[in-house]
């Protein structure tokens, strides 16, 4: 490997670190710091989901920390136990960003259409790729086109990453409107939940461009042994 890809792929590992514990430093600051009326994250995703009228989508709880995701498969909302029994800025963050979901979901955003579209196809190439990967390194030199299948479904992985990007961009941006248009937040938190929400976004940048790092460098150990 390349020193500028070691220092790339450091770079990239030290940035993820960062920013990981910065998310979690600031949600464990904003779930200490209560909402106004009380509502909890079931309740506020209740209430933004009904405020949408959407009413075919159940809001459950779910075990583990920042486990909270919307799944379009069963129509859930499902947030985890700090968030759903929580009446925090943090929680109510991270409730409307996944009714956010909801509502690209029952929008059709084109974006969310798009990554559910791959989810399959990358399912299986996440099952699949590390050993073809290795096989494909191992035999480049005759055998190239293995490592080019592998290449192939790093590819789908990488194209999911940034196509996932909009979509949390959006559901953050439509959550944080409703948040302040309901009245949920004010000009005391407001600032606090888009923070919160900022933090949680920047950690699927840099899985996005580390994704990208990888790739570019899977496609040079193939370009080379090609030529």
């Amino acid at each position: 490997m390349d020193t500028t890809y070691i220092i790339l792929f450091v770079g990239i590992a030290l940035l993820s670190y960062i920013v990981q514990a910065n998310l979690k430093s600031k949600f464990e600051k904003f779930s200490k710091i209560p909402i106004g009326g009380g509502m909890t994250g079931r309740d506020i995703a209740e209430k933004m989901l009904r405020d949408n009228g959407i009413y075919d989508v159940k809001v459950t709880s779910t075990s583990g920390t920042l486990t909270d995701h919307y799944n379009p498969m069963n129509n859930t909302v499902n947030l985890s136990e700090g968030v759903y029994n929580s009446c925090s800025v943090a929680a109510a963050a991270v409730a409307a960003h996944e009714c956010g979901h909801a509502l690209q979901h029952a929008q059709a955003y084109a974006p969310l259409k798009m990554r559910s579209a791959l989810v399959p196809f990358v399912s299986f190439a996440s099952k699949s790729l590390t050993w073809v990967l290795l096989i494909g390194i191992i035999t480049v030199q005759t055998f190239p086109q293995i490592l080019l299948c592998g290449i192939i479904l790093f590819a789908s992985t990488t194209l999911f990453s940034f196509i996932t990007l909009p979509v949390e961009i959006d559901a953050s941006r439509r959550a944080l409107a409703w948040l302040s248009s309901a009245g949920i937040t004010n000009v005391s938190n407001h600032s606090q939940a888009t923070s919160a929400l900022r933090s949680a976004a920047y950690t699927y940048v840099v899985a996005a461009l580390s994704s990208l790092a990888t790739l570019i460098y899977y496609i040079l150990i193939y370009s080379r042994n090609r030529d």
